[in-house]
């Protein structure tokens, strides 16, 4: 049994070409190169969804800036809370 798909796509000219010769210069087929730049297209996308959904939670916290941030893992950080979290 098969365990890849076919697609056909339509692509430019230019970008043919342009994906042909990396292809050629990394010693890959065109599907591996096609495969690789899917890949990552759609672990960008899980990052930015990422991203969206904690600048949200972020926002909700009322957490704006970097300092922010830095407050609130120096708070977390103080001696007193590890000895705490280390029971």
């Amino acid at each position: 049994m098969r365990t890849t798909k076919t697609w056909t796509i339509s692509l430019p000219p230019k970008l043919v070409q342009e994906a042909e010769r990396t292809a050629k210069e990394e010693h890959r087929t065109r599907s591996e190169l096609v495969r690789e730049a899917l890949r990552l297209y759609l672990e960008d996308q899980q990052w930015r969804k990422l991203q969206r959904k904690t600048a949200l939670k972020a926002q909700a916290l009322g957490i704006r800036t970097e300092e922010d941030v830095d407050r609130l893992v120096h708070a977390i950080r103080r001696p007193d809370c590890r000895r705490d979290s280390q029971r």
